[in-house]
């Protein structure tokens, strides 16, 4: 597996940024976020670069950081945030100036021919008692005062009183004062601003300077007050609406509550600003984070939030939130809408039925907290453009409970489909316990369980975590035998870290990076210890593995296998995954990542049916390249005993090995990849709040929800580039772009169906398979992952990596060409190859 499958392919696509430029439904306003514009976080700089098409580009004011924590994302606006932030008031037309000038002079006739100039609506006058009664019946948008002399009029007096005018607060002032004390006496301007004055001018006879002041008090001081009236307007507007409206910061700190909101959970609008949503309204920390991880990648989302009043009674209610960047790209605030009339008061109040429990034998209320965790997960599966039954049955059965809260025993009888339906082999048949005390001959009954059942599989606990000195095999003893040279040591070193840069592995080590990081590795993990194999004999092994990976493909060749590996190496250092994963499975972990895609031939399972090869032919076009993989993978082994890591295991440790080998590079096949990860979902997300957080809680308990992690693990260490450093994210973009382009040009020359047909090399927008591959695949798996194991980097560079990848698209940076002249300019970095003449 290397990118999006080809299933996908049409709805990744389409114009990706579609779904995340959707208006608000007409319960929200669309100005209802024009109040942000307002924040001055960062602004963008436009700059014209020029291709070879002569066009323009927008680009960032400085250059891109190579990890998501080194610089804040500065540039301009996607489409969305656009046209939110190009919504303006009415203009007024002209704009009215009041000019107080007591004597008459250049500066005076100066200004008023500057705002003749300009077109505005210009009133000249000499006394401020006439000032103030002109402002009243007319109410400019900008006054200019004359404060040069104390004589003529009492400025700050009248300054004072325009501000105590009715609606003078979105009006400009400005205190017109001499050189001298603009430049020398600061004391002076401070009176002035706090007299009222929005800002002081020096004075000027030149026609081209005050020209220039009046502009620039027209864009920087009267539109953006302008807007602000405006937005007072929607304010008042959103306070009559009846749906519940909250605006909060990047933080989810709140910055507004509406009256609907403030009415209904009884806090008042002061009690709330500063404080967070969490501390506030929602304290499950789940549903925050499930709505974060759409609102921080700039999407809009919608779902269900459990609310809480201030009299501590809890509400459930369908929201709709929508993010919006004041500035920059980064999102700045939130805009969260309720819906009333889905309002559920005695969802929580009242249980859904208090049942046995089918874990322990006390009575206990079923946890809801975990319920909405899976329902969350299952309403994002089912919003994807594939659907399994499995997620459909579990709906219903939720819809069904909630439909029987006073019947407890229909309740009980529910969650105990739920439980059966959530195991991970729902139609492995198995012998009933009771069958030989029902059948009177012994070998019907051996007939009929050996029939019915599955060929038997190894048990995990026989032996799995059996030491060595159980066995009378041969030993391994601490060899000195791998030696690889002092430069590549160095670099193994950081082989754990999510950072890990392969490619430079893959530069020193001449393009076989697999053998130096799978012994570093497999040392790593005791793997000589728990095959009972010597060093020499795993190294042979790997040498011959990565022989058989195909070097001239550009993404699935041993690198890649290296790289697949080492995730899963990451993985299995997490304390969650330590307190699940025995030896064995560690050691089979390593292997299967090691030869999930050995002899790949770089093309598609699809593209190797339609052209009749004869593995499509094998394997009965059937998980064609994943059952190949597996197939040599034990054809070499065992076919050598120069490199059979198994040779020394008693058959019943093979077995286990052989199994979970197997199984888990099947589990790389992208077509089950939506089944995989609803039992994952259905399985580990069901925690009750109840059980000890210490406790390894019942589904870990199940060998067949141990093998769910394996398959998720290796899915996610297959699929993992979106998660890793902008800089190795960008080049394995490259690389399985340039895979698939190739399969493309195949396909037109020989005349077979196109399975990807965007990926032709003159069309396709890298950028845009990118974020689509995120939205479809990556996001949710990675999500129920990062939940499982707490592994929060890999959320981070996702996100930042999203935001990155719009912003290339956006800038136009699409084909191979855009994006290798990024890895050599602003992504500069010796892991990027330099481009080739032919590029």
């Amino acid at each position: 597996m290397g990118c999006s499958p080809s299933a996908l392919l049409e709805h990744i696509h389409r114009d990706s940024s579609a779904s995340h430029e959707k208006v608000l439904s007409n319960k929200i306003p669309s100005t209802v976020v024009v109040n942000l514009q307002t924040s001055t976080k960062g602004q963008s700089m436009k700059t014209s670069i020029h291709k070879d098409s002569n066009r323009s580009l927008l680009h960032r004011k400085s250059s891109l950081a190579l990890t998501p924590e080194d610089e804040i994302l500065e540039i301009n606006r996607s489409p969305l945030e656009g046209r939110y932030g190009n919504i303006l008031p009415p203009s007024k037309s002209p704009i009215k100036v009041l000019l107080v000038f007591p004597y008459s002079d250049a500066v005076g006739e100066v200004f008023t021919l500057a705002a003749e100039k300009l077109c505005f609506d210009a009133t000249l006058i000499c006394t401020d008692n006439e000032a103030l009664e002109q402002f009243q019946s007319k109410a400019h948008d900008l006054v200019i005062i004359d404060t040069r002399s104390v004589k003529g009029i009492d400025f700050g007096t009248l300054c004072r009183s325009i501000r105590n005018t009715k609606g003078s607060q979105h009006t400009v002032i400005v205190g017109v004062v001499k050189k001298q004390v603009f430049e020398k006496d600061e004391k002076v301007i401070q009176g002035h601003l706090e007299s009222g004055f929005n800002r002081c001018i020096a004075e000027s006879s030149n026609l081209t300077n005050c020209v220039n002041e009046l502009t620039m008090l027209k864009h920087g001081d009267i539109r953006p007050h302008s807007q602000h009236a405006t937005c007072q307007a929607l304010y008042a507007a959103l306070d009559k609406c009846k749906d519940l409206v909250v605006v909060t910061d990047e933080n989810y700190k709140f910055q507004y509550m509406n009256r609907a909101c403030e009415k209904l959970l009884g806090f008042r609008q002061e009690d709330t600003l500063g404080k967070t949503l969490q501390e506030q309204l929602v304290s499950d920390t789940v549903q925050i984070n499930t709505m974060g991880s759409s609102l921080l990648r700039a999407r809009e989302w919608s779902g269900s939030l459990t609310l809480k009043k201030k009299t501590q009674d809890t509400i459930v209610t369908s929201c709709k939130a929508v993010p919006f960047a004041s500035g920059g790209r980064m999102p700045t605030h939130f805009v969260l809408v309720f819906d009333t009339n889905f309002l559920d008061t005695n969802a929580l109040s009242q249980p859904r039925g208090s049942v046995s429990s089918l874990r322990r034998g006390s009575a206990e209320v079923r946890s809801v907290g975990s319920d909405y965790l899976r329902r969350s997960s299952l309403a994002k599966l089912n919003a994807l453009p594939l659907e399994a039954p499995i997620t459909k049955i579990l709906t219903l059965l939720d819809q069904a409970k909630d439909f029987s809260p006073g019947n407890a025993q229909v309740v009980q009888l529910l969650e105990k489909i739920e439980e059966t339906l959530r195991t991970s082999e729902l139609y492995t048949s198995h012998a009933k316990d009771d069958l030989k005390m029902r059948t009177d001959e012994p070998v019907v009954s051996d007939l009929i369980t050996a029939l019915l059942s599955k060929a038997p599989q190894p048990s995990q606990s026989s032996s799995s975590r059996r030491s060595s000195n159980d066995s009378a095999v041969y030993r391994p003893t601490k060899s000195t035998f791998f030696r690889a040279p002092s430069i590549i040591r160095d670099l193994l070193d950081t082989c754990l870290s999510w950072e890990f840069d392969i490619f430079r592995l893959e530069e020193l080590s001449k393009k076989r990076p697999l053998q130096h990081l799978g012994m570093s590795l497999f040392l790593h993990f005791d793997v000589p210890n728990t095959l009972l194999c010597d060093e020499k004999t795993l190294f042979n092994w790997l040498t011959v593995m990565e022989a058989n990976y195909h070097s001239d493909n550009s993404y699935h060749n041993s690198t890649h296998a290296a790289d697949v590996m080492q995730a899963t190496a990451g993985f299995l250092e997490k304390e969650r995954m330590k307190s699940i994963m025995d030896p064995i499975d560690e050691a089979t972990s390593l292997i299967a990542a090691a030869t999930h895609d050995v002899d790949h031939p770089g093309r598609s399972s699809a593209f190797l049916s339609n052209s009749d090869s004869v593995l499509a032919i094998l394997y009965n076009d059937v998980t064609v390249l994943e059952s190949h993989h597996a197939a040599l993978t034990f054809k070499l082994t065992l076919g050598d005993d120069r490199i059979n890591i198994f040779k020394n295991l008693d058959r019943e440790v093979y077995k286990i090995a052989r199994h979970n080998v197997i199984d888990m590079i099947l589990a790389t096949e992208m077509t089950k990849h939506f089944e995989h990860l609803a039992k994952f979902v259905n399985v580990f997300c069901t925690r009750e709040t109840d059980q000890p957080e210490g406790e390894d809680y019942f589904p870990l308990s199940l060998p067949e929800n141990v093998t769910l992690v394996k398959r998720m693990m290796i899915k996610c260490s297959d699929v993992s580039n979106p998660t890793r450093p902008l800089r190795l994210c960008v080049e394995w973009a490259r690389r399985i772009a340039e895979e698939y382009f190739q399969q493309t040009d195949e396909e037109k020359v020989k005349g077979l169906p196109v399975v990807m047909p965007m990926f032709d090399k003159n069309t396709c927008s890298i950028p845009k398979s990118q974020i689509g591959f995120v939205d479809y695949i990556i996001n949710d798996m990675f999500e129920a992952w990062n939940a499982f194991i707490d592994m929060p980097e890999l959320l981070t560079h996702m996100r930042q990596n999203y935001i990155r990848w719009k912003e290339f698209d956006e800038q136009g940076h699409t084909t191979l060409a855009d994006i290798k002249k990024l890895q050599n300019t602003v992504l500069m970095s010796p892991i990027f190859p330099k481009p080739s003449k032919n590029d």
